[in-house]
């Protein structure tokens, strides 16, 4: 998909208004992740998974702020993921449909959060933008 200079407008907008809330709302998200697809528990044995923890908000934070770096280069979302692709790819093994199921818990929380400033048009833009994410995240692994 083609982001529209619209869809580029909004995605970087967005993003402005999470700069700074990282940990919370990427924590918020990985609770909702957690809660509702718990099969996505079996990446984070090492982590206390309860809501609000301090690890699930710290890795929440660093989701968040790779998403948000990734908007600052929406021309070339591959590269600027490239070493998290790595990552992902050949060290960590995450089932690729997780990263859907993130997006989803990612484009909720944005929505209860800024309900004035989330609206259809904002939800599509950021909806390609996060499936853009999530493909450069899995495009090595084979």
């Amino acid at each position: 998909m083609t982001l529209t200079a619209e869809d580029k407008a909004l995605i970087v907008a967005i993003c402005g208004k999470i700069a700074g809330h990282t940990d919370e709302f990427g924590g918020e998200a990985l609770d909702r992740l957690f809660a509702c697809f718990g099969q996505t528990k079996t990446y984070f044995s090492h982590f206390d998974l309860s809501p609000g923890s301090a690890d699930v908000k710290r890795h929440g934070g660093k989701v968040l702020s790779a998403v948000c770096e990734a908007a600052k280069h929406l021309d070339d979302i591959n590269q600027a993921l490239s070493k998290l692709s790595d990552l992902h790819a050949y060290n960590l093994r995450v089932d690729p449909g997780n990263f859907q199921l993130l997006s989803h818990c990612i484009q909720t929380v944005l929505a209860a959060h800024f309900p004035a400033d989330f609206t259809p048009q904002a939800q599509a833009a950021m909806d390609k933008f996060l499936a853009a994410v999530s493909s450069a995240l899995t495009c090595k692994y084979r």
